[in-house]
């Protein structure tokens, strides 16, 4: 049996929470309520999602600071990393847009599916970048790093090379069977229309958990370079 850490007992808490949230609103048939409560726009789910990507991007940084004494490639790969999170908690809420309320003009105005200042909700004619890059592919290339990785990382040796001198964090397998789980959920058995800002959430749950407890934590750990491989 598997013994989380008071953190992971948090964080995987809130993603059980969240899925039964989701599933209660879709079986009872209260897709309005889940869409002006829980997954509303700005909502609780929303705005959880920027905060844990803020904190990944953190975590992150923080383990770059550490790692910076010993190998400044290592350090730039996680600083890398981090200002990915940065920009993905920017892009959940708008850059604070809906915040401040400023007003979207130019080539986003032209652009934009939502009229905000955001990569994510641009449109070229019938494209758009939503569906078919933030969408369908992003979501597969999460799972792959959180399903298929950790099992090519212990069967694989170039792919654990690849892996701890990048410095990705790896997954565990209680992050790849959580991923599992919450896409069987949400993605067949949750109805609402909502309901993939809760999958969101719950992803940005997991970011925080496996960068606070990476699978290849020697690599975050060491005081000299990895030489093993």
């Amino acid at each position: 049996m598997i013994r989380l850490s008071p953190t992971d007992q948090i964080l995987f808490g809130l993603m059980n929470a969240t899925l039964l949230f989701t599933l209660a609103y879709s079986v009872l048939g209260m897709n309005l309520q889940y869409e002006a409560g829980f997954g509303a726009e700005d909502g609780p789910v929303e705005y959880g999602t920027a905060i844990c990507l803020c904190l990944s991007c953190l975590i992150l940084m923080s383990q770059a600071i550490r790692t910076a004494r010993f190998s400044g490639t290592s350090s730039l790969w996680l600083v890398l990393y981090s200002a990915a999170f940065l920009f993905g908690a920017g892009e959940e809420i708008s850059w604070g847009q809906r915040i401040i309320g400023w007003e979207t003009t130019g080539f986003f105005a032209e652009h934009n599916l939502q009229n905000e200042t955001t990569l994510h909700n641009l449109a070229f004619g019938d494209e758009q970048l939503t569906k078919s890059i933030f969408g369908s592919y992003l979501t597969v290339a999460i799972l792959l790093y959180l399903v298929v990785l950790p099992l090519l990382y212990s069967r694989v040796p170039i792919v654990a090379r690849l892996v701890d001198r990048t410095m990705l964090p790896l997954p565990s397998a209680r992050h790849g069977i959580t991923a599992v789980g919450a896409s069987l959920v949400i993605g067949v058995l949750a109805t609402v229309s909502r309901k993939w800002e809760a999958y969101e959430f719950i992803f940005s749950l997991l970011t925080m958990s496996i960068f606070l407890h990476p699978g290849n934590a020697h690599r975050f750990t060491s005081s000299k370079p990895d030489t093993r491989n």
